[in-house]
């Protein structure tokens, strides 16, 4: 594996390296970019009848939602450029602006939202708590990320955007799951969830907002603790 020094923002690319080397971001970017084109016009028609999330209780919902949709689509265009690491090493002064972007522009104002649209989730108890531990979880990462960039510390920065990376991307994992969990439970509905819609939705969505954030960070905690026996494999062998 590559030493991690050489992935950070304040490493050199190896020689000769180019950025088809790299050939997870084509797919990743296209995903991001598909994703954002499905979900996002739909909410700048300012429609509500379009939202894909009814919460008639609340009028403010809906306004909240288009912020944080629009928001959150901004994390993650500007996400896929700051993982790209042939980008960030030849571009430098474009990864930082659009580190700034990622943060001020996108995650800081999607996450708060997100926040209290959890609170207010029409979709029980499950989702509610998912919200509540997901959206601070995504502040935290991309603060404390912030914070150790603006103090040199290139290889903790690069520990805290992987993890802000996973919860970003977590919206396109938490659609995978619902598409799964809708077929796995569809032919229960008269039996287990007894015809009954709101129990059916509940769960489907108590499932689907866990999983969609869970496994993606776990992912990434397994790919740092990786990373770091690398590195200390590349420091015993010197």
């Amino acid at each position: 594996m590559t030493n991690v020094l050489d992935e950070t923002i304040g490493s050199s690319p190896a020689p000769g390296r180019k950025w088809w080397r790299k050939p997870w971001i084509v797919p990743l970017g296209f995903i991001a970019v598909a994703f954002i084109a499905f979900s996002l016009p739909r909410y700048l028609t300012f429609d509500r009848a379009q939202s894909r999330v009814q919460q008639p209780e609340f009028g403010w919902h809906y306004p909240l939602l288009v912020i944080h949709v629009t928001f959150a689509s901004i994390a993650m265009l500007t996400c896929v450029l700051q993982v790209w690491p042939w980008f960030r090493a030849r571009y430098r002064h474009i990864h930082r602006l659009a580190g700034r972007i990622y943060v001020f522009g996108g995650v800081f104002p999607a996450g708060v939202t997100a926040l209290v649209i959890g609170v207010i989730t029409p979709f029980g108890p499950a989702a509610l708590s998912s919200g509540l531990v997901m959206a601070p979880l995504w502040l935290l990462f991309t603060y404390k990320g912030y914070r150790v960039a603006r103090r040199r510390l290139f290889v903790d920065h690069r520990k805290w955007m992987i993890r802000s990376f996973a919860l970003t991307m977590s919206i396109i994992t938490n659609r995978v799951w619902a598409v799964v969990f809708a077929i796995w439970l569809g032919p229960q509905f008269d039996t287990t969830f007894m015809g009954n819609e709101k129990l059916f939705g509940y769960s489907l969505a108590g499932a689907t907002t866990w999983l969609g954030w869970v496994i993606p960070l776990l992912i990434a905690e397994w790919w740092l603790q990786r990373d770091e026996v690398a590195r200390r494999r590349a420091k015993a062998r010197v």
